[in-house]
């Protein structure tokens, strides 16, 4: 057994494919907030590949994190001096691993936040990129402006002192390269966001007019913020995952990452400091990012919202359970090619009926573990982007809604906390208490889960939706959630 290190890759390139460059010769040019499974699976992994060319060794990065509850995988990835290995697992069963090393700093905010405003104010860091959720920017959904008045944003507004978000970091560190005369960086985002470098935009040059216009005025000027479209299904790394690593390749590390072998990145060509030659290592560099983000966000994202709450009402675990149930798969199929790919623009390369058949193939994958339960969480910042506006569209269209309804009813059902045989449910959800006693509400007002105007604006007075969506959620308490399905298929 090896002990993942930059001292033991000579022993660990025995057993698995190690990183082919000198990293002692590597400089950070990337700044990366929030360093999850999913950034090591993506962005890291396709800087990797640069690196392993040869090519953009002054692009590594430097990795940040942003929660206190980050400071577990700091003591991880500085023990094993950055490097995490990345677990492909096919739906046959094979798997290829290989371990990353495009990450050769870590820093804690919380700990030392100075630092990391000083390591992102070094003309050196050319970008800072960002995967702080789709809630994490605190942009409103129907004004598109910064909410400063959110908790994890009013205190440090109103009493100022070291920044504490991601907001604070970026923008005096965006602030202290302007006073010093150097050029700013990109700020790019990896988040599942429609316009996700739009949303951006608004958070960051929002904070920054609470303190001082100028500088708000100025970022949004001479801050490019780039839109892009990432896709690459990442669970949560389990303890079995380090267990199969050490069985089969005989490498002990302490926060592998597990994904599906697909990935893709789409990104908008557009950076104010110079990029890595990304289009070598497999990157679509496009002028245009919406068709595909659009296209990722609601047929993939939307679907996995689908899919997981009737799964986890009929007591399934996980997302291969659910895609290959006949039931769910059927409904899946119905409500992407009658509801969600009408509302697309055609996507330039790319053939939509067969991305949908892609989708099923890549959720059906039984070596992933992706689980319903991860997919559950924080419902509240997903189904507004990827659902509400499928429905909202189409309504606005004349169009029938009648799935997309039922969409919105097993998250009423789930929310009430416990599945079709009385088992208790997790709801994790930042709005968990308003939703739940909404949804417990059902008996006396089958519309009081929607009477939230912050998530569903007026949808509670159109009948075309209401209609639907009551009609299911009856059958669900009704008949439960199996039985509730082959009348959407």
């Amino acid at each position: 057994m090896v002990a993942l290190s930059q001292d033991t890759l000579a022993r660990c390139a025995g057993r698995l494919p190690v990183p082919r460059y000198d990293r002692r010769k590597a400089v950070a040019g990337v700044v990366h907030l929030g360093v999850g499974g999913f950034h090591r699976a993506h962005q890291a992994m396709y800087q990797d590949r640069l690196m392993n060319a040869g090519m953009a060794l002054d692009w590594a990065i430097c990795g940040v994190g942003v929660l206190p509850a980050d400071r577990s995988m700091q003591a991880v990835l500085t023990a094993q001096d950055c490097l995490y290995t990345l677990v492909l697992k096919h739906p046959d069963g094979r798997q290829d691993a290989r371990v990353i090393g495009a990450i050769t700093e870590y820093r804690l905010a919380p700990g030392d936040p100075e630092a990391v405003v000083e390591r992102m104010a070094d003309p050196a860091i050319r970008i800072v990129s960002l995967t702080i959720t789709e809630g994490g920017y605190h942009v409103d959904a129907e004004t598109g402006a910064l909410d400063a008045d959110h908790p994890d944003l009013a205190p440090e507004l109103e009493r100022g002192g070291p920044p504490r978000s991601a907001h604070g970091l970026v923008v005096e560190a965006l602030r202290r390269r302007r006073e010093r005369g150097v050029p700013p960086f990109t700020v790019m985002s990896c988040d599942n966001l429609q316009g996700n470098g739009g949303v951006a935009r608004a958070a960051f040059a929002g904070f920054a007019a609470v303190r001082d216009p100028g500088l708000a005025e100025w970022i949004g000027e001479a801050v490019s913020f780039p839109n892009a479209m990432v896709d690459r299904i990442t669970p949560t790394t389990q303890e079995r995952d380090r267990e199969e690593l050490e069985r089969r390749f005989g490498v002990q590390d302490g926060w592998p990452v597990v994904a599906e072998p697909f990935v893709q990145w789409v990104l908008e060509d557009r950076f104010t400091a110079g990029r890595p030659p990304y289009e070598h290592a497999g990157v679509q560099l496009v002028a245009d990012v919406a068709p595909y983000e659009l296209m990722k966000m609601r047929l993939l994202n939307g679907s996995h919202q689908a899919m997981a709450y009737f799964g986890r009402l009929a007591g399934m675990g996980t997302v291969h359970e659910a895609a290959t149930d006949p039931l769910v798969g059927a409904f899946l199929r119905a409500f992407m090619a009658a509801e969600v790919a009408p509302t697309l623009r055609p996507v330039p390369g790319l053939d939509v009926d067969e991305y949908q058949h892609t989708l099923l193939d890549r959720f059906s994958n039984p070596h992933v573990g992706d689980t319903l339960e991860r997919i559950c969480a924080w419902t509240s910042d997903r189904i507004p982007k990827f659902v509400l506006p499928v429905i909202r569209e189409r309504l606005a269209a004349g169009q029938e809604v009648r799935r997309g309804a039922a969409v919105i009813a097993t998250w009423a059902r789930y929310a009430e906390g416990a599945d079709d045989a009385g088992r208790d449910l997790d709801v994790v959800d930042a709005r968990r208490d308003r939703l739940t006693a909404r949804a417990r509400r059902w008996e006396a007002d089958p519309l009081a889960f929607l009477r939230d105007g912050e998530l569903f604006g007026d949808l509670a007075d159109d009948p075309r939706f209401t209609t639907p969506y009551a009609e299911t959620l009856t059958s669900l308490h009704e008949r439960g959630a199996r039985a509730t399905l082959p009348a959407l298929a």
